[in-house]
């Protein structure tokens, strides 16, 4: 029989996520970053059929795949921060394994490490820059 407090509370429990290495529980440090998949191919690994992933992936150019991101997470363990693509099985089970690079491309609201090539190097070395105070920063050059 439960008790009276456990049948009562309605307050979310921790998403069950451990380490895949040392099987301890895992702390988000990141927020999720949703998948989409683009080419049919993806969405055939993830059990549709040829033929309706390539009707899905022409009438939309890209399909969130539901029940997948990636996300960070500290390893109290080892100690470190690493990136993991997480697959929601069910309601209380989590499937992880370190994100592949390809996964990437895939995912949304995530700034490329190579930068945007359409930004100039002067902008991108000025947006890094803490110390930029308006003009003054500017060298004048006669």
């Amino acid at each position: 029989m439960q008790r009276r407090c456990d049948r009562n509370r309605k307050r979310s429990k921790r998403r069950g996520i451990y380490c895949p290495i040392h099987g301890c529980y895992l702390d988000s440090v990141s927020q999720k970053y949703q998948i989409f998949a683009d080419k049919p191919g993806q969405l055939q690994q993830r059990g549709m059929s040829r033929r309706n992933a390539l009707i899905l992936v022409a009438n939309r150019t890209a399909v969130p795949l539901e029940g997948e991101w990636l996300e960070a997470f500290w390893c109290e363990h080892c100690q470190q921060t690493r990136w993991y693509h997480v697959r929601k099985r069910d309601e209380r089970t989590y499937e992880i394994s370190t994100a592949p690079q390809e996964l990437w491309q895939q995912a949304t609201g995530v700034i490329s490490s190579h930068g945007n090539p359409s930004v100039s190097e002067f902008t991108r070395r000025s947006a890094k820059d803490i110390t930029y105070q308006t003009l003054s920063s500017f060298q004048v050059v006669n």
